[in-house]
Parts: structure tokens; C-alpha cells; sequence
């Protein structure tokens, strides 16, 4: 498929890291999914597309549910893995803003940490429109603002304070963009979707000390990820080593627990 810059970046990063972000993110990002799953009614019988599905993950949790599934991502290796692990439903490789699927053809379509991976978020959310059918729900998860999500601040903090931000990315949207409930509420009144309904839902990070959220984002990753490995070797050490003296408030027998909570939007399509 044709892609832009940011979208070249974005799917060449998760194609190398489909392992290393089961493991850091796996046990976190699942979390949240029995609250998105429940915010888009997920049943037997509906049929459910899980878009930017990754390992797959939310896509086995419906299927739990007796939902009808089906998952896309753009990632070859997201696909495989998610074949792998969840052999019995059906994964594709697709663009999430170019959905290869007919109009009104699903009943929910959920979206877990996908919206800020994308170069348009607005033409994911006017394909979701699309191929739902009419009453048919939209539901996402983003992370929350870093003075909630502990993990994020503590990296960011440190890339301030040690090294520098502004190194050559290709320009995209903002990674926090639907942190803020009224972007989130926004956008999908803009998509065509109506009573949009925004909240938070609680969710902690666990990693064995001395791996830190430093680790997580460095090596599970890709936007943050590129920004850490553009610093310098010293600038480096010096971030790794805030963030763990940072972290160090939040051990205990040898684990890191650390508040990551993400916000959760939805909505009908009328």
C-alpha cells in the first residue's frame, strides 16, 4: 500500500518490534480491553472488527465473548503473530485508513492504542463509519496525559532534562492528541458518530526491576523509541539512569508498579 512518511516510519518500526511489545506491553495494554469490549456491547453473534489488532489481543478477547471476529493491522509481523497465537480467527493485513472491507459490514469496530499511531486519524475514524452498519458502535483507547500515565513522565522528563526532543522524526500527529477528552469527543462527532462518551480506565505497569519504564518505551516501542536511540551515548546513560532513580519510588519485592491509565472513547453511528 502507498504510504506517506509518517506512515513508512510507523509500520516499518512495528514490524521489528511485534515480539518485544508482547513483552512490555502486553500485560498492560490487555487491561483496559474488558472495558472497551463492554463499551462497544460485544456479544455472540456480533461481528467485530478489531483494527490496528497487533498481537491480537483484543480481537481473542471478543472471540472469548462469542463475538464474530475479524482483525487487521498493517504490520506483516503484527498479522503472523496474531495468526500464531489466535489460529482459529481470521487476521489481514490492512490499512486502517483504507479498511479492505464493505460498507456496513460490522456491528462494532474497537481500536486498542491505535488512534496515535496513525498519519490520519481522522480517515480511521471515517472508515470505521463506513464499514460499520447503521446502530453500530466505535470504541478506542489511547494512553493518558503523562501527568497520569507515571511510565510516560518519567522518559519524558529525563529526555528534558538530559537530551533533547527535537530530533528528526517524520512529522506527525500529536502523540497525545486524544489524551484530551474534547479532541476525542471532537473527532468523532466530526466522523459522523453521535453521543460520544469519553472516560478513564485504571491501568498499572509491572516490570521486573531493574527494567524500568526507560526499557519499555525504548525497546517495545517506535515514535518514543526513535527519540531516545537520537540521543547521545551520554545523554542516554544519563536518561536511563533518571528513570530509574525515578522508578525506584514505585518498587516493591522487586517489581515496578506503575499507574498507566488510558482514556476510552466511544460512540454510535446512527
Amino acid at each position: 500500500m502507498e504510504q506517506d512518511e509518517f506512515s513508512a516510519f510507523e509500520h516499518d518500526g512495528w514490524e521489528r518490534v511485534a515480539q518485544p511489545y508482547h513483552t512490555y506491553f502486553g500485560d498492560l495494554t490487555t487491561q483496559s480491553n474488558s472495558a472497551l469490549l463492554d463499551a462497544l456491547d460485544i456479544r455472540p453473534g456480533v461481528r467485530f472488527l478489531d483494527v490496528a489488532s497487533g498481537p491480537g489481543y483484543l480481537a481473542g478477547a471478543a472471540a472469548r465473548r462469542g463475538a464474530d471476529v475479524v482483525g487487521v493491522d498493517f504490520a506483516d509481523a503484527m498479522v503472523e503473530q496474531a495468526r500464531r497465537t489466535y489460529s482459529a480467527l481470521a487476521f489481514r493485513v490492512g490499512s486502517a485508513e483504507d479498511l479492505p472491507f464493505p460498507d456496513e459490514s460490522f456491528d462494532a469496530v474497537g481500536i486498542s492504542f491505535g488512534m496515535l499511531h496513525f498519519a490520519h486519524p481522522e480517515n480511521a475514524l471515517a472508515e470505521a463509519f463506513r464499514v460499520l452498519r447503521p446502530g453500530g458502535r466505535i470504541a478506542f483507547t489511547v494512553w493518558a496525559t503523562p501527568d497520569k500515565a507515571v511510565g510516560f513522565a518519567m522518559v519524558l522528563k529525563a529526555i528534558e532534562a538530559y537530551g533533547r526532543m527535537d530530533v528528526p522524526l517524520p512529522p506527525g500527529p500529536l502523540f497525545f492528541r486524544f489524551s484530551d477528552w474534547h479532541e476525542s469527543e471532537r473527532a468523532l462527532l466530526d466522523a459522523g458518530f453521535d453521543e460520544p462518551h469519553v472516560r478513564e480506565v485504571s491501568q498499572t505497569l509491572r516490570i521486573r526491576a531493574p527494567e524500568t519504564p526507560f526499557h519499555m518505551l525504548m525497546r517495545g516501542g517506535v515514535r518514543i523509541a526513535a527519540i531516545l536511540k537520537a540521543q547521545s551515548p551520554e545523554a542516554l546513560v544519563l536518561i536511563e539512569k533518571s528513570v530509574s532513580e525515578d522508578a525506584a519510588a514505585y518498587q516493591n519485592d522487586g517489581v515496578v508498579q506503575v499507574p498507566m491509565p488510558c482514556v476510552l472513547a466511544s460512540a454510535t453511528k446512527s
